[in-house]
């Protein structure tokens, strides 16, 4: 039995324990954060819209039409003509025959992923997966393997040696660390070699890649070449919720076999109208997309003036690596004493020595406030003890093997615990 006082006791005295911080006010460029205002550098309502006037107004209609809620699970009396609509809204934006929305990105990757993988079956995992992908790989209760970040090679030897077992490839499009993306080329090429099912979460990639924001497989020609496609409504539609997108027998499939759309409420009512008025607006105005883009090298750029080591930085998501937790919630705190808000990443979200500072740009951001962020930062580091100078890709640079990749790391449920940072870092 977990002693609970002593476990937030070692956390306090470990500089790891999380607190809540009150945002007045929706989330903007600028929030006023605990009383004071900030520059916001860590939401990932990317395209601004969660605020915007036509989702506020949709979201607001809908909970007069439909109410606050939906009062049910989907396969009861859970799915509106809203829930319908905004599924077939974000097929037809994503190029395929059909979608299914879910409560959360969790509740989706944990449905799909258990539906799809089973005990005896192989699933093989990025090992800087986003955690809904991670829980979703141990629900499953299928043997994971957990290759190398981004790395084609590894994930070519786990196949060669999974003797006929493996079921599953799961990915992320645009990984939520540091924006780098997933070689999704490779991974479909040995998904068709090994006949392999692939799942891509684009939750990151949605509205912030790809042509009109449709994601780094549609970047790349390759939003047909997979079998599901996950994303969410939190992020660059600025609502709740998520989906799956895929072809229509997959989707009838996951209506029969993932339990968390059968046991969950429906999304509700507002949150979906909302994201539909959001992608509507995506669709509408696809220079959103430009923006960002703009906005994020205004912020990168001058990172990088300032001495940070920013290799993998290609989207909006950047991240500076400091090591070890402690100099990163300092900077952090330093950060926001100068006025600018960005996500300390450290234990259980990271290992100790992956810790670092997560800053995500916004398309309604001006270019000019994210250079003058950029000192600040910088500042914000050296009264943390680190030179800007002396910091490390927060994605560290894959090595090459000499004869063959290192043996699988298998997630073993029995061995972990919900504080077990090795295990949360390396299991899938």
């Amino acid at each position: 039995m977990i002693e609970i006082e002593a476990r937030l006791s070692e956390l306090r005295a470990l500089g790891l324990h999380q607190r809540i911080r009150l945002v007045s006010g929706p989330q903007g460029p600028h929030v006023v954060l605990d009383g004071k205002p900030v520059l916001l550098l860590c939401s990932d309502n990317c395209l601004g819209l969660a605020d915007h006037p036509r989702v506020r107004e949709a979201a607001a209609e809908a909970a007069m039409r439909w109410g606050v809620g939906a009062g049910a699970s989907r396969l009861a009396s859970g799915t509106m003509t809203v829930h319908r609509r905004l599924e077939e809204r974000l097929a037809g934006f994503l190029r395929r025959e059909s979608a299914l929305l879910f409560g959360s990105g969790f509740l989706a990757a944990a449905g799909v992923i258990s539906a799809l993988a089973r005990p005896g079956d192989v699933v093989f995992s990025d090992a800087l997966n986003h955690a809904a992908l991670i829980d979703g790989c141990r629900l499953s209760r299928a043997e994971v393997f957990v290759y190398g970040h981004a790395d084609p090679e590894h994930l070519a030897w786990g196949l060669a040696h999974a003797q006929g077992r493996a079921a599953l490839i799961a990915t992320n499009a645009v990984f939520s660390l540091a924006g780098d993306a997933a070689p999704l080329e490779d991974i479909v090429e040995l998904a068709q070699r090994h006949r392999v099912r692939v799942l891509v979460d684009e939750s990151h990639g949605l509205g912030s890649v790809g042509p009109g924001g449709r994601g780094a497989l549609a970047e790349r020609g390759l939003e047909d070449q997979v079998d599901v496609i996950l994303g969410t409504l939190g992020g660059a539609l600025g609502s709740y919720g998520a989906f799956a997108a895929c072809d229509r027998v997959m989707t009838q499939y996951l209506l029969q076999a993932a339990r968390t759309l059968a046991f969950s409420s429906a999304p509700a009512p507002p949150a979906v109208a909302g994201a539909l008025a959001a992608l509507a607006l995506l669709e509408d105005r696809p220079r959103l997309v430009d923006k960002l883009h703009v906005n994020a090298v205004a912020l990168r750029d001058g990172l990088i003036a300032e001495g940070f080591d920013l290799p993998r930085a290609r989207t909006h998501i950047l991240a500076v690596a400091l090591g070890e937790p402690e100099p990163v919630l300092r900077m952090a705190e330093g950060a926001l004493a100068r006025g600018v808000f960005a996500q300390a990443v450290v234990p259980p979200a990271t290992h100790g020595p992956a810790s670092c500072l997560r800053l995500t740009t916004m398309a309604t951001h001006r270019a000019e406030e994210l250079r003058a962020a950029a000192p600040v930062l910088a500042e914000a580091a050296r009264s943390a003890g680190v030179d800007p100078r002396a910091t490390s890709p927060a994605v560290p640079r894959q090595g090459e093997y000499e004869d063959e990749p290192p043996e699988p790391y298998a997630y073993e449920a029995e061995r972990a615990g919900p504080y077990d940072y090795e295990q949360i870092a390396h299991a899938a």
